[in-house]
């Protein structure tokens, strides 16, 4: 499943359009506590998270992440904005929280 896809069958929001849509997703990784994330989400994978902010582009940057997804609507800092924008990292966005994002996902992927 691509980033695009995902967008369409969960109708998600895109906060940041410089990324790579058509990006493959493999798997998804939920956790808010960055230094776990940084070292434990694996590559290809949609990252489950309340963490808007410039140090999780930073962390998305390093892990190789498709996307960011910010669940129950958490709101992306104008700061982590443009350093999405800046490092082409896709962000999106939805209203439900991430066990129901990740159940979903895990059915499209399987």
């Amino acid at each position: 499943m691509t980033v695009k896809e995902l967008v369409k069958e969960l109708d998600m929001k895109i906060l940041t359009d410089t990324g790579d849509l058509e990006r493959d997703i493999e798997t998804c990784y939920i956790g808010d506590l960055l230094s776990w994330v940084m070292g434990r989400a694996p590559e290809d994978s949609a990252w489950l998270t309340v963490m808007g902010n410039i140090n999780s582009i930073a962390v998305a940057t390093l892990a190789d992440v498709s996307c960011i997804v910010l669940v129950e609507n958490a709101a992306l800092d104008e700061a982590a904005k443009q350093r999405a924008l800046q490092h082409k990292v896709t962000v999106l966005q939805t209203p439900e929280n991430s066990y129901e994002v990740a159940v979903k996902i895990s059915g499209l992927l399987w």
